[in-house]
């Protein structure tokens, strides 16, 4: 059986760039411990936000009108600290990319769906965690509503400290872990 530690959207718009973030930058060093103690049973996806020169005309753009992780640019990248991916290299085994033009990959739930037969934990670490941890988590406990779902509170940062605390407890009560 296999545990999935999903990174979500640790990029460099949402630590030191356009809606730079210092708490999730706090984040770093705890994340980078987690990857560095992940086993070989574990299976590593990160998410990456990613829009494109249309997003001020997106449903997202229009509600939050700051560019932000622009495929392709230095903010839509992981943040160096943490990047799986190295210059032209592939990626390691076990771990996975997925791009989301929106706050929750369809493409990480599909994964977490075609995997379910090896998959007996899943934890989530990143930002926000009143945006995209939340929708991450949930659509895995909707994919995998009987595999034990967790967020590690100390690998997350939300928007503000109020709204991560407040998203961690509306997880709680969808029964997900919280640590």
């Amino acid at each position: 059986m296999a545990k999935v530690l999903a990174v979500i959207d640790m990029q460099n718009d949402f630590l030191t760039g356009a809606l730079a973030n210092p708490e999730g930058v706090k984040a770093i060093p705890h994340i980078k411990e987690k990857l560095a103690a992940a086993g070989e049973d574990t299976l590593i996806c990160f998410t990456r936000d990613t829009h494109f020169d249309d997003y001020l005309e997106t449903e997202e753009g229009k509600n939050l009108p700051v560019p932000h992780c622009i495929y392709g640019t230095d903010g839509w990248q992981i943040t160096d600290e943490l990047n799986p991916i190295k210059d032209g290299q592939p990626l390691p085994p076990r771990t996975y990319v997925f791009d989301k033009n929106t706050f929750g990959s369809q493409q990480f739930a599909a994964f977490l769906r075609e995997n379910a037969h090896r998959i007996d934990e899943i934890e989530l670490v990143g930002v926000c965690t009143d945006i995209c941890v939340i929708s991450n988590a949930l659509l895995a406990k909707a994919s995998l509503p009987n595999v034990p779902i967790w967020v590690d509170a100390a690998g997350c940062a939300g928007v503000t400290p109020a709204s991560h605390n407040t998203a961690l407890e509306a997880m709680k009560m969808c029964h997900i872990h919280v640590r």
